[in-house]
């Protein structure tokens, strides 16, 4: 049975990210030392070859795919945008901590959401219908290897909710430049909707001195308090 692999990939660095502001619609763009991050990776870990590139429309996320797919047109997807942060975004945790909206928010729950912005429910109802429908675009034109160029917030909505193994929302932070691959078999997709996640992104070259993990593998090791990014507010006391 022919299965297929997806490469999910959030975007780099980008404005208003190392200042803790809340980014989710607002199109900026990478920042410069974003752009370098990029390319130093591009040189030293290597990133999945691919045979088309899916994206979210805005600028941080086009422009890492230029980056590490310069000879790939992404295919855009609107459904793959961050979450929308409404009256919050732009802001801080610090700057809104006195707000009675924003502690309705925080104590989480599945109509929470920021004032004209989006619900939980909302946020995840839309990025499960968009990656749904990429899968089974992917299955029905028979690609074999695609890169989803996307956001935190949606990177890590997905593998909570099409991800084996079965973990947490906050289980699936990934950094700048990183992420997952995914493995679609195609029976396993039409009965239960999972997919398999069994590499991380980029991949570090193999070297004799490099540390394995218990089953003979080179990973990378990720600290949680690196994220910078996607808020997630049931998972934040």
């Amino acid at each position: 049975m022919k299965t297929y692999k997806i490469h999910l990939i959030r975007h780099g660095l980008s404005e208003g990210s190392e200042e803790g502001l809340y980014i989710g619609h607002t199109d900026v763009s990478l920042t410069l030392n974003g752009k370098k991050q990029l390319t130093d990776m591009i040189a030293d870990y290597e990133y999945p070859k691919v045979d088309a590139v899916i994206s979210s429309p805005l600028n941080r996320c086009l422009e890492t795919a230029k980056l590490l797919y310069p000879d790939r047109s992404p295919l855009i997807f609107d459904g793959l945008i961050e979450y929308d942060f409404g009256e919050f975004e732009g802001s801080t945790a610090d700057e809104l901590k006195t707000d009675p909206a924003f502690g309705e928010w925080l104590a989480g729950g599945e109509d929470a959401g920021a004032p004209f912005g989006e619900t939980n429910a909302e946020f995840r109802n839309r990025v499960y219908k968009c990656f749904t429908d990429i899968v089974d675009g992917i299955i029905k034109t028979g690609v074999s290897s695609v890169a989803v160029i996307t956001h935190g917030g949606v990177i890590m909505t997905i593998l909570q909710y099409f991800g084996i193994p079965e973990l947490p929302m906050h289980e699936w932070m990934t950094p700048n430049g990183c992420g997952f691959t995914l493995n679609v078999d195609r029976t396993v997709w039409n009965n239960i909707r999972r997919a398999e996640v069994f590499a991380e992104i980029p991949l570090k070259p193999y070297e004799p001195s490099d540390e394995l993990d218990d089953d003979g593998d080179w990973r990378r090791d990720f600290d949680p308090e690196d994220f910078i990014g996607f808020y997630t507010p049931e998972e934040e006391n």
